[in-house]
């Protein structure tokens, strides 16, 4: 306690050097705006009421009003995009294996035997074939 005291002393000391500098009209005006402090001090605090305490509270925004709608609806966009590429890509996906299906089905549900699919000379006819068309 003696230590605040001490301090509080000193902090005036300092306080009392410096306002001894000012010119009268000056130290008039912040003994004014002392005296106002000091008044608005003593008055006692606005109570909140409840009212006032939720204010805001039923609109479904935080704060921002219109930016918070703005940047949610920028977030349903960009959530919609991302879950349209994404949807996209697997479609493509599938589609492509869908494809290999249907080409391994038609190979293997062929009437030619097995060897010929591994004779060199019917590669190279199939690759020949592929490339007139």
């Amino acid at each position: 306690m003696t230590d605040d005291r001490d301090f509080a002393k000193k902090i005036v000391s300092y306080l009392d050097r410096g306002a001894a500098d000012l010119k009268a009209g000056t130290a008039y005006k912040l003994q004014l705006a002392r005296k106002a402090a000091l008044d608005r001090l003593a008055e006692p605090a606005p109570e909140l009421s409840p009212q006032w305490a939720l204010a805001g509270a039923d609109t479904g925004t935080i704060g921002g009003g219109r930016r918070y709608r703005l940047g949610a609806g920028l977030g349903l966009a960009a959530l919609l995009a991302m879950g349209g590429i994404f949807g996209y890509q697997q479609w493509q996906a599938y589609q492509q294996l869908r494809d290999i299906a249907d080409t391994d089905m038609a190979i293997l549900s062929s009437d030619l035997p097995i060897d010929a699919y591994l004779d060199r000379g019917f590669q190279t006819w199939l690759k020949r074939v592929s490339d007139e068309d």
